[in-house]
């Protein structure tokens, strides 16, 4: 939470940072707002691409904690050099060593909330995780917006602060905190240790079905993400439409965020006892209707609504396919399989945004469609080729330690 709290900080602040008259240069020539969100999404393409190998090198080290730690500290050191940073040169870089901070923060720490859980708690795990991710990283943007407002900042000894240092200190002091949470009270569980170089990642299944279940997860995790991210770049058509301004766009963009954080640890603990796969299944077929009247709807409340439950059906996805993922995913290997679905996580948001933009043009339900449409394909891979766990492919429940 404290890590994803400080990386949001940035959303809000860094299109401001580049308005202002701190950054100098051309732009290589780009407009400013083509350059600000290249800017914003070097973070997640640098992340998407060094995710699978920084799990990967996780597991071939075994040490989880110490690249959690890793990323860490190179999370704090890109903050900090944002208020070094004077041009766009500058910016770009310090974005893809973010990236890679963030990548192997991400992909460690969440094959040790799988390592540290037993499968009769492994849903509720991963769905706290992921809600507390979420709660930092919706309260960054609302804290940031205040904190570059108020500046600038008269401080002992260091003396004026504008507000925007401000924020990046308060970013860098974020990966600090969560250093210091790490090391005093998180260590590597004594059953992982450093892994083969067998292949950890696969398309094609071994068996009867056609594609590898944990890909699967990742497909039915890309589409779900695209489904709730296909609102974000249409907010000007959007506003106009329901003809309402920007407060009602942030409640209803909010909507799904909080629902989102309420309802993955009630499922996932949930999935414990009743399975996984059924939840997705359920999720992914609500996520159709709850996706295609976003497009229909005619007064903001009714968006609102919309998106609250939206938010629901994401929750059924999200927690019990990371969970069984982690049910699936060998000894020690952990790190790159469970990758495939982060990347897939913010792949989709990525994907759905740039859908939307693009289908926008067609008529203000078709990105919706689109999404609902996705949602149907994903219910049909799961249900054909993904099966519940069994004992024999699961962690030995007596060897894994519980966290709840």
């Amino acid at each position: 939470m404290a890590d994803a709290l400080g990386n949001s900080f940035l959303i809000v602040v860094l299109p401001l940072y580049i308005a202002s008259a701190t950054i100098t240069g051309d732009g290589f020539g780009l407009t400013e707002s083509f350059i600000t969100g290249l800017v914003l999404a070097l973070f997640g393409i640098a992340s998407s691409v060094a995710q699978p190998i920084a799990g990967r090198l996780s597991d071939r080290a075994g040490r989880r904690r110490a690249f959690v730690i890793a990323g860490l500290l190179l999370l704090a050191a890109s903050n900090f050099a944002f208020s070094l940073t004077g041009d766009y040169t500058g910016l770009l870089a310090v974005r893809v060593i973010q990236g890679i901070g963030g990548a192997l923060t991400i992909t460690a720490s969440i094959a040790l909330v799988n390592e540290l859980s037993a499968n009769e708690n492994r849903g509720g795990n991963m769905g706290t995780y992921n809600s507390l991710r979420l709660i930092g990283f919706g309260a960054g943007p609302l804290a940031a917006g205040v904190v570059v407002a108020a500046g600038p900042y008269l401080l002992p000894i260091v003396g004026e602060v504008s507000g925007f240092d401000a924020a990046f200190y308060i970013a860098t002091l974020s990966a600090l905190l969560s250093i210091a949470l790490v090391s005093a009270f998180v260590h590597d569980p004594a059953e992982t240790s450093p892994t083969s170089d067998e292949l950890a990642l696969a398309v094609r299944a071994r068996d009867d079905h056609v594609l590898d279940p944990v890909f699967t997860l990742g497909m039915a995790t890309l589409f779900m993400s695209m489904c709730i991210a296909l609102i974000a770049p249409i907010e000007a058509q959007l506003n106009t439409y329901l003809d309402q301004g920007p407060t009602l766009f942030g409640i209803e963009f909010a909507a799904l965020i909080v629902t989102l954080s309420l309802v993955q640890p009630l499922i996932g603990r949930v999935s414990d006892r009743y399975g996984r796969r059924v939840f997705i299944i359920i999720g992914l077929v609500l996520l159709v209707p709850t996706t295609v009247v976003q497009g229909l709807v005619v007064a903001p409340w009714q968006m609102i609504i919309a998106r609250l439950f939206q938010g629901a059906s994401a929750a059924m996805v999200f927690a019990p396919a990371l969970a069984l993922a982690g049910d699936l995913a060998k000894s020690g290997q952990s790190g790159a399989q469970l990758s495939m679905l982060t990347v897939a996580f913010g792949l989709g948001i990525s994907f759905g945004q740039l859908a939307s933009g693009f289908l926008i043009r067609y008529g203000f339900v078709t990105p919706f469609v689109f999404g609902a449409a996705l949602a149907a394909i994903g219910v049909i891979l799961v249900y054909t080729q993904v099966e519940e766990t069994t004992a024999s492919s699961q962690i030995d429940d007596s060897s894994a330690p519980s966290t709840n």
